[in-house]
């Protein structure tokens, strides 16, 4: 006869390791929306008659955005969401270009039933993906607000190299795929050895501005293995900032659709080369205005969220109304 004390210690040894697998990987904050083979986290929150999307910069995730997001549920439907391969999301297909999140993005959107058009607002590289959207489903899009988004035409760090990336572009942009027609490419053993030595494992400036049991996920997030390998050759970046730079080059490719850019200032003050091509974003639409962050550096939404609060609604309001951005 198996005894008491057996059955409990099983009980206990399934509570450790429930409590463990609860504590390495937390429940995520929104749902997870299957697009076929592979599920992408989208956190919607809040009730009003516009939505609002939020797309993360490079490297962070939705969790990036909480303080934005606290502080407009109570006037609009606010939804964000973690890319592909990154926090809750699972690994999707290969390659992972602006395109390619755009369509994932949109696609999750409609499964889950959020109403358009949208309000799109994209902090650095997620502007770039935000324009892209916009780009692809403009009758899908309300209004846009980018955030400190780089320039088409930037000089950036690029696999190791300080160049204009969009000078390297040689290829044609692939079309969207699924997970049959470009499967996840995996990662190899050195190759997330090597990631994870640049992870750090404490939380610092400006995530320290979360309330702590933001941060907890913050810390759980950035300290995951990479899901994914990369390569240059799977890496479409420059031909996405090309073809962005030839959209900017067409002519209000946006109409007058309510457009605002902000800057962040504080990294740029000394770089007036870099300012001046943010400020030209503003000609992707006719009703467009810049707002110049004084007090925040690149990271906006945690440094100065009142002020991403105050552009998105400035941008509600323009299309709520029909009505032309305040100057």
């Amino acid at each position: 006869m198996i005894s008491a004390s057996f059955w409990t210690a099983i009980l206990m040894a399934a509570l450790t390791v429930d409590a463990y697998a609860q504590a390495a990987d937390p429940a995520p904050l929104g749902k997870m929306v299957n697009l076929g083979g592979y599920r992408l986290h989208l956190y919607c929150t809040g009730k009003g008659r516009q939505t609002v999307v939020l797309s993360p910069g490079g490297g962070d995730f939705s969790i990036a955005w909480y303080l934005v997001q606290q502080r407009l549920e109570s006037s609009a439907r606010i939804c964000s969401y973690d890319r592909a391969g990154s926090a809750w999301s699972d690994a999707g297909p290969q390659p992972m270009t602006m395109r390619q999140e755009a369509n994932e993005v949109e696609r999750a959107l409609r499964i889950s039933g959020e109403k358009g058009p949208y309000i799109l607002v994209g902090h650095s590289i997620g502007g770039l993906v935000m324009m892209t959207f916009a780009e692809g489903y403009p009758d899908e899009t309300a209004g846009i607000v980018l955030v400190d988004t780089p320039s088409p035409d930037s000089t950036l760090g690029y696999w190791g190299k300080l160049v204009r990336v969009r000078d390297l572009a040689k290829r044609t942009i692939p079309p969207v795929h699924t997970m049959e027609t470009g499967s996840p490419i995996p990662i190899a053993d050195a190759e997330r050895e090597q990631a994870m030595k640049f992870k750090s494992r404490k939380i610092g400036a400006p995530f320290d501005r979360l309330p702590p049991e933001i941060q907890k996920l913050q810390l759980w997030a950035q300290t995951l293995p990479p899901k994914v390998g990369l390569t240059e050759e799977t890496d479409y970046t420059p031909e996405e900032f090309e073809f962005l730079y030839e959209l900017e080059d067409f002519g209000h490719p946006f109409g007058n659709k309510p457009l605002v850019v902000m800057i962040g200032m504080v990294d740029h003050a000394s770089h007036e080369e870099k300012i001046t091509a943010k400020r030209a974003e503003r000609t992707l639409s006719t009703n467009s205005k810049v707002i110049e962050v004084e007090d925040s550096g690149h990271a906006i939404p945690l440094e100065d969220p009142s002020a991403v609060v105050g552009a998105i609604r400035e941008t509600m309001e323009a299309v709520l109304h029909h009505a032309p951005l305040k100057q």
